[in-house]
């Protein structure tokens, strides 16, 4: 068996990859390992188990549900709620486990289980290679009342959840209207209720999960919809949920998309001037553009930069005490209010601060000017050889060329035999020429 865990939990094609065997067989793992390790030590320990609105979440959420209960675990079914809920719920009411049945942005047939540590955090390295390493073991099984006991929520967790959100602005946005897409997927209910909440008034488009239509052509990684419903309807802006809503992307008042690059610097600026940036300083990923990281020298605010993954910025961000970082991709992490990336929390922080100042999000966005980008996937090369030397000096060449306003990123990818090649420049132009030059250097010198 190959290794299960990824940078978040393990994905896969659910009733394929991700089995409901595997689902209960991981939950029993976990809980061993967990209780070994003395984290059950002197109470009966509890779990809260969440899932977005995928069909296999059903019976994936079933299967946890009943691994847990069987290793004497107490469970709080919470249905469908977005991750950062999950985690929150996992924090807020001590319970010693959470699990996530999501993919996030993943299509819909894909699926994934992730567990969640006391307090809402993700499960260290050691502890998941430890839980994959207990699968199938054998055990003493608890008995009569020893046995977990399995609850359904039936609304209060989302209802706290909401309370939460609205709890962290300190404005009401009344008179704002925003556009929400849901994404047909597990903020359905409670993003749209939040914003309504906190005095918006709110439009909503794909908030009808029916078990299939997550992610389909919606959300934050098709935001084409939105951008036509924020037009429409004459919304102040409008905000973009994925399927399990860790991620958010905004549209202003003219349709325009504002990624995640831009809302950081919009809410770092927020927090520096409320004086909630620690140490002035905002955590991104080698993605994000170079334009914020120009934009933030110019307001007075240090950049740091973590691989990619939101995984990584959490960990730089809890080493150093840091308050904010985040992903281009709307994966936005408040360190105050949440220990994951929350894209209702960043919804909402980001009206707050339109309301606050008084200005459009197009002109809070305007700070961060994004330089030209281009990418470019070589495929079928040896990624492993990227340090290979003629490269290296056509990369340090590109970079000489482009000055301080542009640079030069090449990733092998994690999964496939390919290597992105992204540049950033002064012009479209000069970007997709070095882009394109470089990543045939690239297809010259690591050909399989």
């Amino acid at each position: 068996m190959g290794q299960l865990f990824g940078t978040d939990g393990v994905r896969g094609l659910a009733n394929r990859d991700v089995t409901a065997e595997l689902a209960l067989d991981l939950s029993v793992a976990a809980a061993h390992v967990l209780g070994t390790r003395g984290e059950f030590e002197g109470h009966r320990p509890r779990a809260v188990v969440g899932r977005d609105s995928r069909a296999s979440g059903e019976f994936l959420a079933a299967a946890v549900s009943a691994g847990l209960a069987s290793a004497g675990v107490d469970v709080n079914n919470v249905g469908v709620l977005p991750t950062p809920a999950v985690a929150f719920l996992t924090a807020s009411t001590g319970v010693d486990i959470g699990v996530v049945l999501s993919a996030s942005h993943n299509p819909m047939p894909d699926n994934g289980i992730k567990f969640l540590a006391r307090g809402g955090h993700k499960l260290d390295d050691d502890l998941e290679a430890a839980i994959e390493a207990r699968m199938g073991e054998d055990w003493e099984r608890p008995l009569a009342g020893a046995v977990g006991r399995i609850k359904v929520d039936t609304g209060s967790a989302g209802a706290a959840y909401v309370e939460h959100l609205v709890g962290t602005i300190g404005t009401s946005l009344a008179g704002l209207r925003i556009a929400v897409d849901c994404a047909n997927g597990a903020a359905s209910e409670v993003g749209p209720g939040a914003l309504r909440e906190a005095g918006a008034d709110v439009v909503v488009i794909n908030a009808s999960p029916d078990g299939r239509n997550i992610n389909e052509k919606c959300g934050s990684t098709h935001p084409e919809q939105l951008q036509a419903a924020v037009v429409a309807s004459g919304a102040d802006l409008g905000v973009a949920f994925d399927g399990d809503a860790d991620r958010c992307l905004a549209v202003d008042s003219s349709g325009v998309l504002v990624d995640g690059d831009q809302i950081m610097g919009v809410l770092a600026v927020a927090m520096r001037d409320a004086g909630e940036l620690f140490d002035d300083t905002l955590v991104t990923t080698v993605m994000s553009n170079l334009g914020l990281k120009l934009a933030m020298q110019e307001a007075g605010i240090a950049t740091i930069e973590t691989g990619v993954g939101d995984r990584y910025v959490l960990e730089a961000m809890r080493a150093g005490g840091y308050s904010l970082g985040g992903e281009q991709s709307g994966h936005i992490i408040m360190a105050r209010h949440a220990t994951t990336g929350d894209g209702v929390l960043t919804a909402l922080q980001l009206a707050a601060r339109v309301v606050s100042t008084g200005r459009p999000l197009h002109e809070l966005a305007a700070h961060v000017r994004r330089l030209p980008q281009t990418l470019v996937n070589v495929n079928g090369v040896d990624k492993s050889r990227t340090d290979d030397g003629v490269l290296a000096d056509a990369v340090k060449r590109a970079e000489d060329g482009l000055g301080a306003t542009g640079r030069v990123l090449l990733r092998p990818s994690g999964t496939e035999p390919l290597v992105r090649v992204m540049v950033e420049a002064a012009t479209q132009d000069d970007a997709d020429r070095v882009a394109h030059e470089l990543a045939g250097v690239v297809r010259e010198r690591l050909a399989l």
